[in-house]
């Protein structure tokens, strides 16, 4: 992959010319950068904010969407390997959560462990969903949807724009549901799992579950109140959290 491929990957956001580390977010199914935008003024300046951009979507649009995790997730670790010159942490929301999941595998194959594996509002990978959404009719897609919270569904009853953002939301979904390993790998980081008080597509111990994949007292579990999106209305409180694991992390590697 060339530097200028790599580069499209990812929304940069750097307050700091030598960041101490790199913060990799990951978006929900149908989701974009956008998510993360008001992310980078909240952190330390000494914190980078890579935002993944998934193709098939805003800037990305013509490009085709990726409907396998594997070939996500590979992807995605070829784009990164020009910033892993920092230490990185990876922040999954949703479908996202478990694309960090799988890239953090890559990495530690490679022998590098992020500092710290922070997944939200969504089940472990062992207790993946059995459902077929992705074939379903556009109004029954767009109805699990608007279930989940309202963020931004209103772009559905918009024709023009109902056009541009299904074929994404359905690839999305498409990966996710094909997405069940029957026996994930631990990881080696630290994981801390996010879940909104009134998600209705999270069940808690099945939230839980993901301190299986995690090193003995290497877990934690962190909730707030809202829906699958609780993320957008409580984004200061969500992100001050996130910020201090990631410097418990690097106080403790200095240590």
């Amino acid at each position: 992959m060339t530097a200028h491929d790599a580069k499209k990957w990812f929304r940069v956001h750097r307050r700091a010319a030598d960041p101490r580390l790199r913060l990799v977010c990951f978006p929900h199914a149908g989701g974009t950068a956008q998510l993360f935008h008001g992310w980078p003024p909240l952190l330390p300046e000494d914190v980078e904010v890579l935002a993944v951009r998934y193709p098939g979507r805003q800037d990305r649009l013509a490009e085709a969407c990726i409907e396998d995790m594997a070939t996500l997730a590979d992807t995605i670790d070829d784009a990164l390997r020009p910033w892993l010159d920092r230490p990185l942490a990876l922040f999954g929301h949703s479908m996202g959560a478990c694309v960090a999941y799988e890239l953090a595998l890559r990495l530690e194959a490679r022998g590098i462990v992020p500092e710290h594996l922070l997944v939200s509002a969504h089940a472990a990978p062992q207790w993946a969903e059995h459902t077929a959404l992705h074939s379903a009719d556009d109004e029954t897609l767009i109805t699990r949807v608007r279930h989940l919270g309202d963020l931004h569904s209103g772009a559905y009853d918009i024709p023009e724009l109902r056009d541009l953002l299904l074929p994404a939301l359905r690839a999305d979904y498409r990966l996710i549901e094909g997405y069940q390993p029957p026996h994930p790998a631990p990881v080696k980081a630290p994981i801390t799992a996010y879940v909104g008080q009134d998600d209705p597509s999270c069940v808690l111990d099945q939230v839980l579950a993901w301190c299986d994949l995690a090193a003995p007292g290497s877990f934690e579990l962190c909730s707030f109140p809202g829906d699958h999106f609780y993320l957008v209305a409580r984004e200061a409180e969500v992100v001050a959290d996130v910020a201090a694991r990631l410097a418990r992390a690097c106080n403790a590697d200095q240590a």
